[in-house]
């Protein structure tokens, strides 16, 4: 890309649509959470073929692939409700291409859901649920 372009892009950036503003503020007030609780952060928004990763983080000798949630209001159904089978299924793959990359080291590993509640575009709460769902079928050995 010519300078033009770049310098195009730069000034021309189009206003990020409303979801994705709320969901970048709740993965912030998700990080900040989990560090003070004391888990050490690794990396954030891991991609591979099979889906996205949130948050990985270290707990003492084991690992951490959080999912966050965000929403305005829990007048239907919580946040954590929002990770279906489907969901649990593509997080399980996902983290088993990071530990792939890393070489496939032997260390415990569990999946985390944050839940952030928002009020006025402020977060309200902060919900941290650990181990809340176990590796997915065909992936665990029992």
């Amino acid at each position: 890309m010519n300078l033009f372009g770049l310098v195009k892009r730069w000034f021309c950036k189009k206003p990020q649509p409303e979801h994705l503003r709320r969901g970048a503020l709740g993965e912030r007030a998700a990080k900040k959470f989990l560090q003070r609780a004391g888990l050490k952060f690794l990396a954030a928004n891991f991609r591979s073929e099979h889906g996205e990763i949130d948050l990985i983080f270290r707990d003492g000798d084991g690992l951490c692939f959080i999912e966050v949630k965000t929403r305005s209001s829990e007048e239907w159904t919580r946040p954590a409700d929002a990770v279906d089978a489907r969901k649990k299924r593509l997080l399980s793959q996902t983290a088993l291409d990071y530990l792939q990359r890393l070489k496939n080291p032997e260390v415990k590993f569990r999946f985390d859901i944050v839940e952030v509640l928002l009020r006025d575009g402020e977060v309200r709460e902060v919900r941290h649920l650990p181990n809340a769902f176990a590796l997915n079928r065909p992936y665990r050995y029992a």
